[in-house]
């Protein structure tokens, strides 16, 4: 008797993930005209939600898309085994997406300069305009989300037949690994992952998540 492979997906955060460095915080800490980390503050403790806190903090920048962009040359720091990870997925027909609360038009710019603009990226679709920068979180479904953006794609996935492997690093990280079917997990993931009762592998760089997707890969097989 036959068995169908199990088709996988790799659904991945980007700030602090991909990237070493959370890149909003970069561009919010040199442009933001006001104390944004305020804000910070309070969506860390869950008293607004993502689509509030990046309304009212990019709200706060002004600059232009050139500017931002032309600040971020050479700021920004890939963790290693990035390029190598794709690959693996390529070669073994494992669908790799990114879904991130970041912006969309730094995550395009960054995977452009690697050569890389067939990525399929889910972020904050981002208007500039003289008042500020301006904010969406649009799910799967074309209606903009006030919260609960990443898992909202998690669920998709798998409702399409899809086992998914989630890779994050920070808070808001749980909630899609809370639905995924495997995680991987770096910095304050681990320990979110730990209180929520959630398992998780670590990594600390993405070297360590190709082998492990290799192994895992191949149990599913079995």
């Amino acid at each position: 008797m036959s068995h169908m492979k199990p088709q996988l997906l790799v659904q991945c955060d980007f700030d602090g993930t991909i990237t070493h460095d959370d890149v909003s915080f970069l561009l919010l800490d040199e442009f933001a005209d006001g104390d944004w980390r305020e804000m910070l503050t309070d969506y860390s403790a869950g008293g607004i939600n993502v689509a509030e806190f990046s309304t009212k903090a990019f709200g706060m920048i002004k600059a232009d898309r050139r500017t931002l962009l032309n600040f971020m040359a050479g700021k920004v720091k890939i963790r290693a085994g990035f390029i190598e990870l794709l690959a693996y997925c390529q070669k073994q027909g494992v669908q790799f997406v990114i879904v991130s609360n970041g912006m969309d038009f730094y995550i395009h710019s960054i995977l452009s300069d690697l050569g890389l603009n067939e990525i399929e990226v889910f972020a904050a679709r981002t208007e500039f305009h003289p008042s500020g920068l301006k904010v969406r979180y649009i799910g799967p479904d074309d209606i903009q989300l006030q919260d609960g953006f990443k898992e909202s794609y998690t669920k998709v996935f798998i409702s399409q037949g899809y086992q998914v492997i989630y890779i994050g690093n920070g808070a808001s990280d749980i909630f899609p690994a809370k639905e995924a079917n495997h995680v991987f997990a770096t910095s304050t993931l681990i320990q979110t992952c730990e209180q929520e009762r959630v398992h998780c592998v670590p990594f600390e760089n993405l070297y360590d998540v190709t082998r492990r997707l290799e192994v895992l890969k191949e149990k599913l097989a079995d």
